[in-house]
């Protein structure tokens, strides 16, 4: 079946890149020249009462920059005409329900090149986009989780195997939380975000956060979605239609990375302040890029909650390190800035940690203007933030090994990653008890930094250990697969690393160094309070846990997960 398959490929793939097509050098585009995008938002509430969303994801032309020409991409909106990328930032309220009806307004065949031969979405009509819209961090069933396998095309022709219905329920009882949504469909994560469907998701809890008086208001607290990505000549995206084992995969790459960073939509843009503190919620929305953020005039960034929850008090740091999808929500006071103009940079290594050095492109984000003239303002940063139970290893009840693997060819470049070594259409091996508190020990055996995002898991990241005499180790594991039988506790005695301040709370993603054991406490619970889920979370089709590195995710680092009472 795989013939067939590769035709559909070659002719999508065709649809977008000619021979006449090159890449766009990124000393073409003047940084800093476009203004930086407020997303549109919607509310997901109307007064106290729930509101129903339809938002639909059409193909349209996007302009990422002044001087390049408008760019075909997938867009999240209500409208053609008002979809945007990122998608507008849908605004909810702790306990009122919100409900969205996702609708695929797609063409029949994809705007970039993807490839049939890793585990994927294909519509029985060889025709269409499959989508499915995941809210990352939401506690949300089964049914309205965007499951990989939940996918659907235009009008609901097709649909995936675990599709069950067209409106999804977001309860919104958990605590206040910062969170995103993106598409989930199986094989094809990487090329749907890559095409631009993303968007911010708040839900926000007034009586809890308005004490706090941190900085709010359209202006001063804003959501930034940061990703890279490259550019043909005629504005289109570019995604490398040639696999690094072209005989294997035709199309997969480990990883995608692009010179061209973007700011909520816009490639390097520029944004005007006033001398007084903002709000920003970080998220890194890039397939595979790290960021390690930093003022290059040394101001500082005081982080106040992470990608789940706010953390107990407020961490002030010099440079912060996200991982894909991982999310900093931090509070940055331009009255301290010594000078008029500052850049956001980045100086992280990609792939990370051990790849290459960042060029002068990828190593700027955004550029702040600051007003000369300082202002009274009356909101601050408490040093007391909001707390949250403690991890507790007394009430554990799991311990759980999960090994993370990379294949290669005969030409020593990747095939494919497991997760326990083990495909993700395996049976289900991680079943645990809903309201459960497990421990799971992470092997990282790569030689990549992964970020873990487990669904519906709230975790809490505890220490990392150094593997010793880690060849001897892998090749154990790679002939066992048991890390009890090789004896994991002989071999995870190296370096010890403490958990990062700013990354002691509540998290929903962790980033999974080389060649180290990561000990993370994961619960299955609400951390606010010991209210049950409202709704039934051994439902089908059950939940995943994956890597979020989404070349990696798509072929195949994920894994079912399956709760049970």
């Amino acid at each position: 079946m795989v013939l067939p398959f590769l035709f559909m490929f070659f002719c999508l793939s065709a649809t977008v890149f000619g021979d006449s097509e090159e890449l766009i050098s990124w000393k073409k585009l003047a940084m800093f020249v476009d203004d930086l995008p407020d997303m549109p938002k919607l509310l997901g509430f109307h007064a106290q009462y729930p509101n129903h969303l339809q938002i639909g994801m059409f193909l349209k032309k996007w302009k990422f920059h002044r001087d390049l020409p408008p760019t075909s991409v997938f867009a999240y909106g209500i409208s053609k005409d008002t979809a945007t990328v990122p998608g507008p930032t849908i605004e909810a309220v702790h306990g009122i329900s919100t409900y969205v009806t996702w609708l695929n307004h797609l063409p029949p065949k994809h705007i970039l090149p993807w490839d049939p031969t890793i585990p994927t979405a294909i519509p029985a009509s060889n025709n269409g986009v499959p989508t499915v819209v995941h809210l990352h961090g939401g506690i949300t069933a089964p049914a309205s989780d965007g499951h990989a396998t939940s996918w659907f095309t235009n009008g609901f022709k097709d649909k995936g195997p675990s599709w069950t219905q067209k409106t999804y329920h977001y309860t919104n009882q958990q605590h206040p939380s910062n969170l995103w949504y993106h598409d989930h469909a199986m094989g094809l994560t990487r090329v749907n975000l890559l095409a631009g469907l993303i968007g911010a998701y708040i839900i926000r809890h007034p009586d809890v956060e308005a004490p706090l008086r941190l900085p709010h208001g359209r202006e001063f607290d804003r959501p930034l979605l940061v990703f890279d990505r490259s550019f043909l000549y005629n504005g289109s995206i570019f995604m490398n239609s040639t696999g690094n084992n072209p005989s294997i995969h035709p199309q997969w790459q480990p990883e995608y990375f692009g010179d061209v960073i973007v700011v909520n939509g816009k490639a390097w843009p520029r944004m005007r302040v006033r001398r007084r503190k903002y709000r920003f919620r970080i998220i890194n929305a890039s397939n595979a890029r790290f960021f390690r953020f930093f003022f290059t005039n040394g101001l500082r960034f005081i982080q106040v909650a992470s990608d789940s929850a706010y953390l107990a008090k407020p961490v002030v740091s010099k440079a912060i390190l996200l991982a894909p999808s991982e999310i900093a929500d931090v509070v940055v006071d331009f009255s301290k800035s010594t000078s008029d103009t500052v850049i956001l940079a980045n100086d992280a290594a990609y792939p990370y940690p051990s790849g290459d050095p960042v060029n002068e492109a990828n190593s700027k984000v955004m550029k702040f203007y600051i007003s000369k003239n300082k202002e009274v303002e009356m909101q601050r940063v408490p040093k007391r933030l909001i707390k949250y139970p403690k991890p507790d290893l007394s009430s554990v009840s799991y311990t759980r090994y999960i090994a993370m693997y990379e294949y290669t060819s005969d030409i020593d470049e990747p095939t494919h990653l497991y997760l326990n070594g083990k495909p993700y259409e395996a049976p289900v091996t991680e079943k645990p008890k809903v309201g459960s508190t497990e421990i799971w020990y992470v092997i990282n055996l790569t030689e990549d930094n992964h970020p873990l995002h487990i669904h519906m898991g709230l975790l809490a990241a505890l220490e990392q250990t150094e593997l010793v005499h880690l060849e001897e180790f892998k090749d154990c594991m790679t002939k066992k697969n048991d890390a009890v039988k090789c004896k994991i506790e002989e071999h995870a005695r190296g370096k010890r690393i403490k958990v990062n301040s700013h990354e002691k709370g509540w998290k929903n993603v962790y980033k999974m160094m080389p060649g180290y054991v990561t000990k993370i406490l994961v619960r299955f619970s609400h951390i606010h309070s010991n209210a049950s889920y409202p709704f039934d979370a051994t439902a089908e089709p059950g939940y995943v846990y994956h890597c979020h590195i989404l070349d990696h995710e798509d072929n195949a680092m994920m894994r079912p997960l399956k709760l049970v009472y």
